[in-house]
């Protein structure tokens, strides 16, 4: 039975990911830095009658997430799929606008990045080993269309997607597929959509659904003709 690793797992996208993947067979290995949210993850895939584990890492901590990997490729044999999406929803990690970024700031959101080429050294060699697997990863619009208020983050969001574009083409025929999804939106059930709902006035960006963006994934990675997905509820 194949297993998807889903790095950053949430309540919103992270979770949509991880049934998904599960409804096709493919037992869940659940990776993030919240260990009190575990059992209500495992619980709800259970109910969706999918296997999974979840293991506490913090993205950011390298030897947290290499041990993290460890574990979930022990357990359930091999690793055929890493979904990569963790993000930040703490309000003080909200970044100063494109204007006022500087150098710490910059280096302080690659820290998002840096883990993403952590996990895909960590499951990449034994996936060209068998000639198969999947990596999947969920950026920012910012990547591709000008945020400034975003300041930092579009830097860092730009450097996964043009990381997971190169990655892909120099994957080309090794059995191997990247790619990611681009979304610009507030994801419904996730933590900052949670976060923004709860303040007074309008939300400042549409929402987008869970669900349809894990289908996206899964088209991806099973169609694997396309290394990307964009979703704007910005404009």
């Amino acid at each position: 039975m194949p297993t998807t690793v889903v790095i950053g797992a949430g309540p919103g996208l992270g979770m949509s990911v991880a049934h998904r993947f599960g409804r096709e067979g493919h037992e869940i290995a659940l990776i993030s830095r919240n260990a009190g949210r575990h059992p209500g993850y495992l619980a709800a895939l259970d109910a969706a009658g999918v296997k999974a584990t979840a293991h506490r890492a913090d993205v950011r901590d390298r030897p947290s997430l290499l041990a993290a990997l460890d574990a979930a490729a022990g357990h359930h044999g091999s690793i055929d799929v890493v979904y990569y999406g963790p993000g930040a929803a703490d309000p003080d990690a909200i970044p100063a606008s494109i204007t006022a970024t500087d150098v710490a700031s910059a280096k302080e959101a690659m820290g998002w990045t840096y883990p993403a080429i952590d996990a895909v050294g960590a499951v990449l060699p034994r996936m060209l080993e068998r000639g198969d697997g999947g990596l999947l990863f969920a950026g920012g619009l910012s990547a591709v269309v000008p945020v400034p208020a975003l300041g930092s983050l579009a830097i860092s969001s730009a450097a996964l997607r043009n990381y997971v574009l190169t990655l892909h083409a120099g994957l080309a025929d090794q059995g191997v597929y990247a790619g990611i999804l681009t979304i610009g939106g507030l994801i419904e059930r996730g933590d900052i959509h949670r976060m923004m709902t709860a303040m007074p006035g309008p939300l400042p960006a549409g929402t987008l659904d869970p669900d349809a963006l894990a289908d996206a994934a899964w088209t991806l990675y099973t169609d694997r003709d396309a290394p990307e997905a964009t979703f704007n509820a910005l404009l």
